[in-house]
């Protein structure tokens, strides 16, 4: 949501849309998120000498997602558990330390990633700084959440997996989707069936302006930044056995991130279609359609808010009240590999899944770039 270039009437119908798609609190902490972006260096809160003790969480990059969700949820689920907030913007990291009562606040990484009070980093800078700020904090012993995408090119990516297999620390990657209510329920039901499937996304995002920091040469672009949701997530409904090889097969006019189409052939005969546009603005933010037919079942799912499934001729429908993306239980299963609620921790994900769905984006970005078709192979025969 933009609150700031518009007149105060579309202001209003956005909120009031928004309380609809999200209900009243997750709308007003959407709202507080922008409202706190143009707070003035003057406006700093003080802060104590020593940062006062207590909380082991840390948050590298405190943008809209950070405040809106990683914070959010942690506060909301564990109570008082962060403990420092870092951004180059130093009144970015202050609004979160203020709001959710953080213990301090930087504009050094380094500050945050030796504290030896925080054993959990989430990582939610910007998309170029994602993979060495995840090495380094693994490094310094800690665990790691990292948004997406965890690596703009190649060379990233094989030092994060190195990492992780060097230090032994569990990662957890923000891809949420697949985490939702309506996401686990796809899941279970195309696996039920056996043989290849048919999956096709249709994905409008709003329409950025071209200096945005998305296209700086540096941070990935917008397949990096938007279409990597959903490359993980037809690369998550293959099985594992089935997958390999991939042969990405891109379409595209001028520009080789926005208005493309992309489909891609699986191992098994599995084909999946991605269709994102970003024509103009969408007002009740990214629109999402997925439809699939896999053996007997028939899906077809609306913004996360309602799921047909038919087998045969039993056919069942599922809502959710709110439009659900899964950031909840993403933020929540990497909390919970350092804070576990029974005997043991939870893992992160594993090393070749890391590798592999970072490879598939690459090799989109790569595709849709040069022009021709471009083939993925697994972990055991690529890292």
């Amino acid at each position: 949501m933009d609150y700031t270039r518009h007149p105060l009437g579309y202001k209003l119908r956005k909120v009031l849309r928004y309380t609809g798609l999200y209900g009243p609190h997750r709308t007003w902490i959407k709202v507080k998120s922008q409202m706190r972006l143009h707070r003035k260096a003057a406006d700093l809160p003080e802060m104590p000498a020593s940062p006062p003790a207590g909380g082991h969480v840390g948050i590298l990059g405190c943008g809209n997602f950070a405040y809106g969700n990683i914070a959010y949820y942690l506060r909301r689920n564990y109570g008082d558990v962060l403990r420092g907030a870092m951004d180059v913007d130093l009144a970015h990291a202050a609004a979160l330390y203020r709001d959710y009562r953080l213990r301090y606040y930087t504009d050094d990484a380094e500050r945050l990633i030796s504290d030896p009070e925080i054993d959990l980093v989430y990582v939610a800078s910007n998309h170029a700084s994602h993979a060495p700020y995840a090495v380094a904090a693994l490094r310094a012993g800690k665990a790691v959440h990292v948004e997406k995408p965890h690596c703009v090119d190649e060379g990233q990516l094989r030092e994060l997996c190195g990492a992780m297999i060097e230090t032994g620390r569990p990662v957890g990657l923000g891809f949420n989707r697949p985490g939702s209510r309506l996401g686990r329920l796809i899941q279970e039901r195309l696996a039920s069936q056996s043989g290849a499937a048919m999956l096709n996304w249709f994905v409008a995002g709003h329409a950025i302006d071209p200096d945005h920091w998305y296209f700086h040469e540096r941070e990935g672009g917008r397949v990096l930044g938007n279409l990597c949701h959903w490359t993980d997530f037809v690369y998550r409904l293959v099985p594992p056995e089935g997958r390999f090889p991939i042969t990405v097969h891109p379409t595209r006019a001028e520009r080789s991130d926005c208005d493309i189409a992309v489909n891609y052939l699986f191992g098994d005969g599995t084909i999946a279609a991605i269709t994102f546009s970003a024509k103009g603005h969408t007002f009740e933010g990214v629109r999402e359609r997925f439809a699939a037919h896999k053996g007997d079942v028939l899906l077809a799912l609306d913004d996360f808010r309602r799921l047909q499934v038919e087998v045969q001729a039993a056919k069942t429908v599922h809502r959710s009240l709110f439009r659900d993306h899964g950031h909840q239980e993403r933020i929540r299963a990497s909390y919970e590999m350092v804070r576990p609620r029974g005997a043991a921790a939870v893992a992160g994900d594993p090393v070749s899944y890391v590798w592999e769905t970072g490879q598939l984006f690459l090799a989109t970005r790569q595709a849709l770039e040069e022009r021709r078709q471009v083939v993925v192979h697994p972990f055991s025969e690529s890292f």
